[in-house]
């Protein structure tokens, strides 16, 4: 009899900034390290004969997890990759929520009728990734393999083994970031022992998507003055307690020349029709240096502590990363120590102390790009 783990990757970027990732070939989150590291110890004792992956990033590295205590080389397999999503690749939720239509409904609710123009349908994932564990399964008769690949395909793969449909979320769920599946493979058919385990990991690295998908528009500051100035006033005051030394005029007029050097410097972020906040780029400093530049980052309140922030900090740090910067850096008041906690959570580095029209500003940057060894 032959075993086989199948297990799904690690909290990966698209996971955590709410977009499509299917072949987006992003990199991994902090918390995505640490569910590595905690895989990594659950299978430390279990016998292991072969490691197959998805040869995208994030599958890669989690199957990293398994050879850390294993010496075995990871065999990658383009046929356990996510699904194709074509013209939805790195596209927020939150906006093909709205803009998605009957497709968009279809890819969440109504799998089967999903036919996106460019993109991989659910069956033919499940004909491409169900052939490859078929295969794999005859190659190692006897042995314990593990499989890392991805949320869309492994609930198709298991949706030929198991005959449950793949709308059915009480018999087929969706996997957490690490969650495991056993089955057994004997005289040519599988069997389930258990899907979706995810015991290894503690209650702090259960990433699930609670709270709301965020969508973005663009634009021109000078036509939405009422609300920019709302928000750089609402900024200024949770970073300095007053108004003093706040000037609309002066930060309006920067904000039109940032929209006027890029259209998309300026976004406006929903949570369906209500305003969840905004964030203003200037795209021209720091490019003879290779960073990109942060001017406004505000989130309203009742969207803080939801996971809205980092959706709304991807947007720059996307945004920069298509222009080729490598780096992301802002300023933060001193004394505002939940800003400065956040920026730190997710990456920031303090470069230094500069002085403001209101006390010291801290210079802080996050690297953009490059990846961990696997």
């Amino acid at each position: 009899m032959t075993e086989i783990y199948v297990i799904r990757h690690v909290q990966a970027e698209g996971n955590l900034y709410r977009m499509c990732q299917g072949h987006w070939d992003g990199d991994v989150t902090p918390i995505g390290v640490r569910q590595r590291d905690a895989l990594a110890e659950r299978f430390k004792d279990v016998p292991v004969d072969a490691v197959y992956s998805s040869d995208l990033y994030r599958a890669r590295f989690t199957a990293s997890a398994i050879t850390k205590y294993h010496d075995l080389p990871i065999i990658t397999d383009r046929r356990f990759r996510e699904i194709n999503l074509g013209p939805w690749e790195t596209k927020y939720f939150g906006n093909l929520r709205l803009e998605g239509g009957e497709e968009f409904h279809n890819f969440i609710f109504d799998q089967p009728n999903f036919h996106l123009e460019g993109a991989e349908t659910y069956a033919q994932v499940a004909e491409r990734a169900y052939g490859a564990l078929c295969q794999v399964a005859k190659k190692h008769p006897g042995q314990s393999l593990v499989i890392t690949s991805h949320g869309v395909t492994i609930r198709c793969m298991l949706s030929k083994v198991s005959g449950f449909g793949i709308r059915d979320l009480t018999k087929l769920p969706l996997f957490m970031n690490t969650g495991v599946a056993k089955l057994l493979y004997e005289n040519g058919s599988f069997t389930i022992e258990y899907l979706n385990d995810y015991s290894h990991l503690t209650q702090d690295l259960q990433y699930s998507m609670k709270g709301p998908d965020l969508r973005h528009e663009y634009i021109d500051p000078a036509e939405e003055k009422d609300y920019y100035n709302h928000c750089y006033r609402q900024a200024w005051l949770v970073s300095h307690g007053d108004l003093e030394s706040f000037n609309a005029d002066t930060y309006l007029l920067c904000a039109a020349q940032h929209h006027a050097a890029d259209s998309e410097a300026v976004a406006r972020l929903y949570c369906d029709e209500a305003p969840a906040g905004l964030i203003d780029l200037d795209t021209v400093r720091g490019s003879h240096a290779g960073y990109g530049w942060i001017s406004l980052f505000y989130l309203e309140p009742e969207f803080r502590h939801r996971g809205c922030g980092i959706q709304l900090l991807s947007r720059a740090m996307q945004k920069y990363s298509r222009m080729g910067r490598t780096a992301l850096r802002l300023h933060v008041a001193e004394e505002n120590t939940d800003a400065i906690s956040f920026y730190k959570r997710w990456g920031f580095n303090v470069l230094g102390r500069e002085p403001g029209s209101r006390g010291y500003l801290l210079l802080m940057e996050k690297k953009l790009g490059g990846r961990r060894d696997v």
